[in-house]
């Protein structure tokens, strides 16, 4: 035990008497200690080649593989934001068909894997072999062969978009309901259509609410792509585990992608942080200047 003054406001000392904590002491002493074991079993370990690991950081396979991972990843998220908004949207509607719809959709892709439904995209020309866009009543149209239309990257970007879509069109969701009733009222005094108000006042707000797990989907989005390899995507993990599969390298192959998606993982996370920040400092001082709707509605109503 030992003793250490504190001094209040009047500028007196008080002792106060503070114990040492030994379990917490020991505890902190047998997790560094099997970190420490666990580090130096694969640091030392005489099967791994880190030489090998520092050739593949850069190679040329791999860094293409990093670069599709962005685009799928940036894209995929993109596809799922918009039509994530357009499901909640519906979602959210008095008609029963379009609420009923978007409650499907919303169900069947959070029930099936993302796995299932990237293969399913890749093999699409098994169902539609051929994609054909025509004018209603015409002869008119444009003919695609699907294998060529669905290839490794498209399959993986619409699988993935779709299934996001349905992630976040419930954050979306929880995003409108949490915006206050009041705003709606107002907008709806002032004459605007269900669409303006939508898009003028209540987007808007619950964009502070929408943005944080947007930016976890994103960081996450950045993971899931590894399951493209399946569909020969020419993403990382495909570029990867084709190097390993000719050299045997596996486990440095491995460590080598996991260290790029760590790399993109601590990026996505510094730039979701300033963008929460970001937000977050703009609805405070929007609540405190008198609120969104207070500046929206009048310039809006004029």
């Amino acid at each position: 035990m030992r003793t250490e003054p504190i001094t209040d406001a009047s500028g007196r000392q008080t002792p106060v008497a503070r114990t040492w904590h030994w379990g917490r002491w020991l505890a902190a002493a047998v997790a560094l200690a099997v970190a420490a074991r666990l580090a130096y079993l694969i640091v030392a370990n005489p099967n791994l080649d880190w030489g090998k690991v520092a050739e593949y950081v850069f190679h040329e396979r791999i860094l293409s593989g990093v670069w599709v991972t962005i685009e799928i990843s940036v894209l995929a998220t993109a596809l799922g934001l918009i039509l994530g908004v357009l499901v909640a949207i519906m979602r959210l509607a008095h008609n029963p068909v379009l609420s009923g719809l978007a409650t499907f959709y919303i169900w069947f892709f959070r029930g099936t894997p993302v796995l299932v439904q990237l293969i399913f995209w890749y093999n699409l020309a098994f169902l539609f072999p051929e994609m054909v866009l025509k004018v209603p009543f015409t002869m008119i149209g444009v003919k695609w062969d699907t294998n060529q239309v669905m290839t490794g990257f498209t399959s993986a970007m619409l699988g993935l978009g779709l299934n996001l879509a349905a992630y976040f069109a419930e954050t979306v969701r929880a995003g409108i309901q949490a915006v206050d009733n009041g705003q709606t009222e107002a907008a709806y005094a002032l004459g605007m259509t269900p669409a303006k108000r939508m898009r003028v006042i209540v987007l808007p707000q619950a964009l502070r609410i929408i943005i944080p797990p947007t930016g976890n989907e994103f960081i996450s989005m950045l993971k899931t792509t590894s399951l493209v390899y399946v569909v020969a995507g020419h993403d990382l993990m495909t570029n990867a585990s084709q190097i390993y599969k000719a050299n045997n390298r596996i486990m440095e192959l491995l460590i080598v992608a996991s260290l790029w998606y760590m790399l993109m993982t601590a990026v996505a996370t510094f730039l979701q942080g300033r963008l929460e920040r970001r937000f977050g400092s703009e609805a405070v001082r929007l609540v405190r200047g008198g609120g969104l709707a207070a500046r929206i509605l009048p310039k809006a109503a004029a």
